[in-house]
């Protein structure tokens, strides 16, 4: 399954208001995932597996790194069973780049999914995706998406992250 969205990510001094507010809107609570995302390399876009309690998906997805709300390409992958034989195949194929581990509060409203993410080593953040549907089916129309939510959300437009969680763990070990 191949799609777009639109997306942002931001760090939050605490996810619980992010959680209220979503509430609030009677956003549709999935339940909190434990993720462990282990990132493959790749001649260009991102490779990760996630494996999860409950989400469970090979994903490739390109994106520009900028702050604000970005455009990805993804296609995305359901493995049936098994994903750790899936994970030393990928590590025998293509080598691992990184780890990164994080317990996911999971939301959404429409075609719109919230995440509120505590990252192991990089601490609290908050991601909206808008994805392509039917009723959305253009770049313009999921990118207003997440400008509204970015505004009821209150996102601090300084604290927006132009860069994936990989990303930041590997400026992490460089350090």
């Amino acid at each position: 399954m191949a799609f777009i969205n639109v997306e942002i990510k931001a760090r939050v001094d605490s996810g619980e208001e992010v959680k209220q507010l979503l509430e609030a809107k009677q956003a549709r609570f999935e339940g909190v995932d434990h993720q462990i995302d282990t990132y493959f390399n790749t001649p260009n876009g991102r490779l990760k597996l996630r494996q999860g309690n409950i989400e469970q998906s090979l994903i490739f997805y390109s994106r520009p790194n900028q702050a604000g709300p970005k455009t990805s390409f993804v296609s995305l992958f359901r493995p049936e069973k098994d994903s750790d034989a899936l994970l030393q195949t990928l590590d025998f194929a293509l080598g691992k780049k990184v780890v990164v581990d994080k317990k996911r509060a999971i939301y959404y409203i429409d075609n719109v999914k919230f995440h509120v993410d505590e990252v192991k080593g990089l601490g609290s953040f908050m991601e909206i995706e808008a994805m392509e549907c039917e009723k959305y089916p253009d770049q313009v129309a999921l990118q207003e998406q997440c400008d509204y939510y970015m505004e009821y959300l209150k996102v601090d437009p300084n604290k927006l992250v132009q860069v994936s969680y990989s990303d930041l763990m590997l400026q992490l070990h460089a350090e």
